[in-house]
């Protein structure tokens, strides 16, 4: 199993583990020194390794109403997680009773009794249980008294600023995607199953897969180059996209709509992956139908010469 839930023992093999503990959403380069680190001390010992996430993410437990903010899926970090090197991924389903567990709980019957896990690495400003009094120096010292031992990374920074989350949300909202994927060691993509729309694309030559944006970060409204990958397949194929409410059509309606150039396959109910490469240009309302296919054929245009030059 390499999808292991939190309120569920976690089979023979895995216990004795190497656990990183954060939430990871994005799985950056401060998420990915604290897993590369866990990887490293489990084939040290020999070891399995999992890497843990939280979801619902706690901002959103506790603060229902907070916009959409998620960096990815389950589904992707489940993939990121495998193919950086992990054993299993362990997913902590956060809830009221998760909410109320105090720290030395979470340590006592969770990591050591539940999980049986041998070690924990964890970035120096991880914090954990009720009220979130539990702490690097917490999980070090409580939990050697039980046989786990604790570790922790030191932050990672990118020129003079620290990697995290929060300037990675913010780039993407910028609409500056490249240096988001600096960070991400890898571009934004967003995933999800195609939907049936209104046809508006297909009526002036330019059929879109859409996309419900769901729990996802909203970055700059806009137009994008991107590429897509269809999952069921593995086929790449590039274009451009839409990401908005479509002020040219009524009613307004938020989606993420990839245009792949060269493709006439039917995309409708298959789950697709597009990923953000440049920021093209922001939303705009047109003077007519035939105004806005002369832009789109020139956003396309741009788009080509931008993902051959990436290419």
């Amino acid at each position: 199993m390499r999808w292991l839930d939190h309120r569920e023992p976690v089979p023979a093999p895995l216990r004795g583990a190497i656990v990183a503990l954060g939430n990871f959403d994005g799985f950056h380069k401060g998420h990915q020194a604290v897993a590369g680190e866990a990887i490293r001390w489990a084939r040290e010992e020999e070891r399995p390794v999992i890497v843990a996430t939280f979801d619902p993410h706690p901002v959103q437990f506790f603060r229902p109403d907070t916009p959409p903010f998620r960096l990815t899926s389950l589904e992707q970090r489940h993939d990121l997680y495998l193919a950086f090197g992990a054993t299993a991924m362990l997913v902590f389903h956060f809830d009221a009773e998760l909410a109320g567990t105090s720290a030395v709980d979470f340590i006592e019957q969770i990591l050591v009794e539940r999980f049986g896990a041998h070690g924990v690495l964890t970035g120096e400003d991880f914090t954990f249980g009720r009220g979130a009094k539990g702490n690097a120096a917490l999980l070090k010292q409580h939990g050697a008294k039980h046989g786990l031992e604790a570790r922790t990374v030191s932050a990672v920074s990118d020129g003079d600023a620290v990697v995290s989350s929060s300037r990675i949300r913010d780039l993407l909202k910028a609409g500056e995607p490249q240096a988001a994927a600096q960070l991400l060691t890898r571009p934004f993509a967003i995933r999800g199953i195609v939907e049936h729309g209104d046809k508006r694309g297909r009526e002036i030559g330019y059929p879109t897969a859409n996309l419900a944006l769901e729990n996802y970060l909203r970055p700059h409204y806009g137009i994008y180059a991107v590429t897509g990958r269809i999952l069921s397949s593995g086929e790449e194929l590039q274009g451009a996209a839409n990401i908005g409410i479509r002020p040219q059509f009524e009613p307004a309606k938020e989606l993420l709509e990839p245009y792949f150039f060269d493709f006439s396959g039917d995309l409708y109910g298959q789950e697709i992956e597009v990923a953000l490469h440049h920021f093209i240009r922001p939303e705009a309302r047109f003077d007519g139908l035939d105004a806005l296919i002369a832009q789109m054929d020139r956003d396309c245009a741009e788009a080509k010469r931008l993902l051959s030059a990436h290419s």
